[in-house]
């Protein structure tokens, strides 16, 4: 999946199957659903989905609860505008499952 279909997908009422669960949350925050986000990230590990988790306090604006999570993904805090860093994390995630 490329990035522009990713982002076409969310005109849909759910989030296209097989995605990882951070790019699942990716989805849901784009669609403006935090809280199903962030179960998401609550309820799985590893660092994309701490990455995300990071991304989710930040928009929420937390930003001491978004920069354990940074650390946690083992990635600088962003500094960039919310949507450019989600743009950015959807490239990367979609990326790493080729």
């Amino acid at each position: 999946m490329t990035p522009s279909a990713f982002k076409r997908s969310l005109l849909d009422k759910k989030p296209p199957d097989a995605l990882s669960p951070a790019l699942t949350a990716l989805w849901w925050a784009g669609n403006d659903d935090w809280d199903k986000a962030h179960k998401i990230v609550m309820d799985e590990g590893g660092a994309d989905c701490a990455w995300v988790h990071a991304h989710l306090h930040r928009a929420e604006g937390d930003p001491d609860n978004a920069g354990y999570w940074y650390r946690q993904s083992k990635r600088k805090a962003a500094t960039v505008a919310l949507k450019a860093e989600w743009s950015e994390m959807v490239a990367v995630l979609l990326e790493k499952t080729g």
